[in-house]
C-alpha cells in the first residue's frame, strides 16, 4: 500500500489542524501531505473552493466539524461517508463501463475532482487498472485526445512560445517539481506522429509513478513541446488541440529544445527529466546532448533496456540456465529504432560489464529494421546512430524475418518493430523447431500493434514458449489443461526505480526480477502487478552508471 494512504484519516488530521492553526490559515490534508512532519497541508479555501480543489475535496467524506468550518454546509450530500465506501462507488461504476476509453475518461474525470479517491482506487486495482490509465489503453486515448480533453493536469510549450518559455514555468503553481514527463509526440507508442495529442503519454505515466512509485503528485509535471506535427489527418483537424503546422527540424528544433530545456531546470533546478516518446533520431540527439549536462534519461531507450534486459536473464532462469549463460543466446530483434537498439545496447553493455568483449557482445544479435537485415552490403550512410555496431558481416541485407530465423535458429526472438502480426505461424514454428522453449517477446505497444498475441504463440509453439509482451495479454489455457503463463514486459516496472536513483544521483537499475518469489520463477519474469508498489523501491542500486 502506498504510503500516503496508508491510514489516512481525513477528519482527525483537518480538525487537530484547524484546532491549533487558527481560523486563516485551515488546514486540509491532501494525498501527499503525509510526507509533512504535520501530516496536513495548508488551504486558506472555503466554500465551493474547497469542493473545487481536486488536492483538498474529500467527496463525501467531509466531517459535519469541517463542513461547518469550511463554509460547505450544504454544498455536499449530508452522509458522511469513509472513503473505503466512495472506493466501492467508483469501482461499481467502472464495472458497468465496458469500452476501455471509456473507462480511462471516468477515471481522468475522478482525478480532475479528487485526488486522494482517484489515487486510492489505482492503488488497491492496480493490476486491473494500470492498462485502463496507461498502455494499452493510453494510445487510443492519445489517438482521440481532442475529442476527451476536459481539464488541464500539464503544461503545453510551443512554437508560438519561442522567446518566452522562462517565464512560462512560472504559470505553474507548484515550486517544488520532482520530475518532468516530457513527449514531442514525434512516436507515440507504435502509433507514430500524434503531435501535440501524446500529452495522454506523460500524463499516465506520472499516473503510474505516483500510484507504484509513492511520489508526491503535486511534485511531478506532464509537459508537451509542441513542434508541429506531420499527421496529416491531424493538420486536416480543425479539432486538433495542437499547432497546425509541419514540424520544426534539425537546428530550428534542437534550438527549440534547448530554449525550454533551460527554462524549466532554471525553475526547477533539481527536477528528473525523463524524455518520452520522441522520434529515433530526436531521441538519441537529444539524450546524447543533455545527459552530461542536466538530470535526464529517456524511458524508451533506457527504460525498456533495462527491462528487456531482465526479462532475457528472467528467461535463462526460466529454462535452468544461469545469468552466465547470456552470451551462449541468439538474439534476433525486429525493430532498429530507439528502442530497439536500447535494448540491444542494454544487453551489449551487460555482456560488457561481466568482462565479455565488447565485439563478441555484438555478435549475438541479428537486427531488422523494415527493409530486413542489417546485414552485408547494406550502405554505412543507410545506418542510424548505434546501428552499425549490429551490421552483419556474415549474411546478406535486406533478408526476411523467416528467413533470418531458419538460418540463426535464435534462442529469443525480440519485437519492437510496432508492426503488428510479423511473428507469423511460419516464424513461431520455425523457432520451436530448433528450441525446446523458444523465448518470444512481442514487445511493440499498444497491444493492437503487438507482433503476435499470446493466442498465437501458444498455438504454433504447443505451449512451450515463454512469453513476454509489451502490452498485457492473458495467459492461455490449452485442451490438456495446461497454462502457458504470459508476462508484461514493460517500463512500468523500471522507471520508478530508475527515478530513484536518479533523484538520489546513485542510479542503476538492478533486482527486478530478483523480487519475483522463488517458487513463481520458472513461469513469471517480475513481480505481479498487485504487489507492484511495494517493490518499487527495490529496483534500483547504489552504484553510479550513465
Amino acid at each position: 500500500m502506498n504510503q500516503w494512504l496508508a491510514g489516512v484519516s481525513w477528519g482527525g488530521a483537518l480538525n487537530m489542524a484547524l484546532k491549533y492553526g487558527g481560523r486563516r490559515d485551515y488546514r486540509a490534508l491532501t494525498y501527499g501531505a503525509l510526507r509533512k512532519p504535520s501530516g496536513v497541508a495548508f488551504t486558506r479555501s472555503r466554500g465551493l473552493e474547497v469542493v473545487y480543489d481536486p488536492m483538498i475535496n474529500q467527496g463525501t467524506h467531509f466531517s459535519d466539524v469541517l463542513r461547518e468550518r469550511m463554509h460547505i454546509r450544504g454544498l455536499v450530500p449530508p452522509s458522511v461517508q469513509p472513503l473505503n465506501v466512495q472506493v466501492q462507488r467508483i469501482v461499481k461504476n467502472l464495472n458497468d463501463i465496458e469500452k476501455p476509453i471509456d473507462k480511462y475518461s471516468f477515471l481522468q474525470q475522478l482525478l480532475d475532482r479528487n485526488v486522494v479517491l482517484f489515487y486510492k482506487v489505482l492503488v488497491e486495482h492496480f493490476s486491473e487498472l494500470a492498462p485502463i490509465v496507461y498502455t494499452p489503453t493510453v494510445g487510443q486515448a492519445c489517438q482521440f485526445l481532442d475529442l476527451i480533453y476536459r481539464r488541464t493536469k500539464g503544461m503545453w510549450f510551443s512554437v508560438y512560445d519561442i522567446g518566452m518559455m522562462k517565464s512560462m514555468t512560472y504559470n505553474w503553481p507548484e515550486e517544488d517539481v520532482d520530475v518532468i514527463v516530457v513527449t514531442d509526440g514525434g512516436r507515440i507508442l507504435g502509433l507514430g506522429d500524434l503531435g501535440s495529442n501524446g500529452m495522454a503519454i506523460p500524463i499516465g505515466k506520472l499516473n503510474l509513478y505516483v500510484a507504484g512509485g509513492g511520489l508526491h503528485p503535486k511534485k511531478t509535471l506532464p509537459v508537451t513541446i509542441d513542434v508541429g506535427t506531420d499527421n496529416e489527418t491531424l493538420l486536416n483537424n480543425p479539432m486538433y488541440l495542437g499547432v497546425h503546422r509541419r514540424r520544426l527540424e534539425g537546428e530550428d528544433y534542437m534550438r527549440f529544445v534547448e530554449e525550454w530545456m533551460d527554462a524549466v531546470t532554471t525553475r526547477w533546478p533539481n527536477a528528473c527529466i525523463q524524455f518520452e516518446d520522441f522520434g529515433t533520431a530526436n531521441a538519441f540527439a537529444l539524450l546524447e546532448k543533455y545527459r552530461d549536462r542536466y538530470l535526464c534519461f529517456n524511458d524508451d531507450i533506457q527504460s525498456t533496456g533495462c527491462i528487456a534486459l531482465a526479462s532475457v536473464l528472467a528467461s535463462l532462469r526460466a529454462r535452468g540456465l544461469s545469468f552466465g549463460d547470456l552470451l551462449g543466446e541468439r538474439i534476433v530483434i525486429a525493430g532498429a529504432g530507439s528502442a530497439g537498439l536500447g535494448v540491444c545496447g542494454q544487453i551489449v553493455q551487460y555482456l560488457v560489464d561481466k568482462g565479455v568483449d565488447s565485439k563478441e557482445a555484438y555478435a549475438r544479435f541479428w537486427m531488422l529494421d523494415h527493409h530486413g537485415l542489417i546485414g552485408k552490403g547494406r550502405p554505412v550512410e543507410d545506418l542510424l546512430f548505434s546501428q552499425g555496431s549490429f551490421q552483419r558481416s556474415d549474411l546478406p541485407s535486406g533478408m526476411g524475418l523467416l528467413e533470418v530465423v531458419r538460418a540463426v535458429k535464435p534462442t529469443i526472438l525480440i519485437g519492437l518493430s510496432g508492426a503488428k502480426g510479423i511473428f507469423t505461424g511460419d516464424v513461431l514454428r520455425e523457432m520451436s523447431k530448433h528450441v525446446e522453449r523458444p523465448v518470444i517477446l512481442p514487445l511493440s505497444n499498444p497491444s493492437d500493434n503487438s507482433e503476435c498475441t499470446a493466442e498465437e504463440v501458444c498455438k504454433h509453439t504447443k505451449g512451450k514458449a515463454i512469453f513476454a509482451s509489451g502490452s498485457p495479454f492473458p495467459s492461455v489455457k490449452m485442451s490438456d489443461g495446461k497454462v502457458m503463463h504470459t508476462n508484461q514486459c514493460n517500463n512500468i516496472y523500471s522507471f520508478p526505480g530508475r527515478l530513484y536513483g536518479a533523484l538520489t544521483r546513485q542510479g542503476t537499475i538492478s533486482g527486478i526480477g530478483s523480487q519475483v518469489p522463488r517458487n513463481e520463477r520458472s513461469s513469471f519474469f517480475y513481480v505481479l502487478l498487485q504487489r507492484y508498489g511495494s517493490r518499487s523501491e527495490h529496483v534500483w542500486t547504489k552504484k553510479s552508471h550513465r
